[in-house]
């Protein structure tokens, strides 16, 4: 089991699991929100197989990592994220994220800028700026957010399984494309994540990232479900895109915002081909 260590807690460390296998040009994979970096299953495989170093770590106060009562914001976490690639002494490294992971790839390149960097993949992209607010009127009413806490903080494991039925779009086309058995999975890592972890995200979904955008030069790629109920398209994606000049804008139709399980050979082709 591999840690580095990102912070300290009163008496104890704050460490972030990590894993790191193959070899050639490197990948970090970073996890959605509730779960952890075994989400990846489908496209750590995939990637190994076309030659590159993949490593997958999980949020701090997610899976294997410390469940520390501080720190879910995403200057802190785009801070972790710092961390794990100083420790690993990683350059010309590509970033690929999902939905709550994309935020630290967004707000690393604003802290930290692109010198270590190669390339981005962004997947059911949560920016540039979700909550509405007078000057970003096409954002989603606050009171949305506001429901998600209270429900986690009323009954946490009803909130995470509705949630993650949205996720996969079930009585839409995708959820065809998931089985029961993959969302009970997925229930069972996110319900044995921290508690407090689980409802602060919340407060850093909602983060402003367009002064983040701002400041990618990278070559970079999104791909986004027409279908994400989660992150939907019109207040996301298709806002971003705009945003970065020369980026490859995917959209699946269909698609929900679990695309890297229910469509994950186009995502995984098109990872390979950007990514090359």
């Amino acid at each position: 089991m591999s840690f580095i260590k990102v912070g300290q807690e009163n008496s104890q460390l704050i460490e972030i699991y990590y894993e790191d296998h193959g070899s050639g040009s490197p990948v970090v994979l970073i996890h959605g929100w509730p779960l952890n970096g075994d989400a990846w299953e489908k496209q750590t495989a995939a990637l190994l197989a076309a030659g590159h170093r993949v490593i997958t770590y999980d949020r701090r106060g997610f899976g294997r990592s410390s469940k520390s009562g501080v720190g879910y914001n995403y200057d802190t976490l785009a801070a972790d994220l710092n961390a794990l690639l100083s420790a690993l002494d990683l350059t010309a490294v590509s970033l690929v994220g999902h939905s709550m992971g994309t935020g630290e790839i967004t707000r690393y390149i604003g802290k930290y800028g692109t010198k270590r960097l190669h390339k981005a993949v962004l997947i059911g992209t949560l920016g540039p700026y979700l909550v509405k607010a007078p000057d970003n009127p096409e954002g989603v009413d606050p009171k949305v957010f506001n429901e998600t806490r209270a429900g986690l903080k009323a009954d946490r494991p009803v909130a995470l399984m509705e949630f993650l039925k949205n996720f996969y779009s079930v009585g839409g086309a995708d959820g065809k494309r998931v089985s029961e058995r993959v969302i009970e999975a997925h229930w069972a890592v996110a319900i044995g994540a921290s508690p407090i972890a689980t409802v602060a995200c919340v407060d850093a979904w909602i983060e402003d990232f367009r002064k983040d955008i701002a400041r990618n030069d990278l070559p970079t790629m999104i791909i986004h479900g027409d279908d994400d109920r989660i992150l939907p398209a019109d207040v996301t994606s298709r806002r971003q895109a705009k945003l970065i000049k020369g980026v490859k804008f995917i959209e699946i139709k269909g698609g929900s915002h679990g695309i890297p399980w229910t469509h994950a050979e186009e995502v995984n082709n098109e990872l390979v081909k950007f990514l090359s």
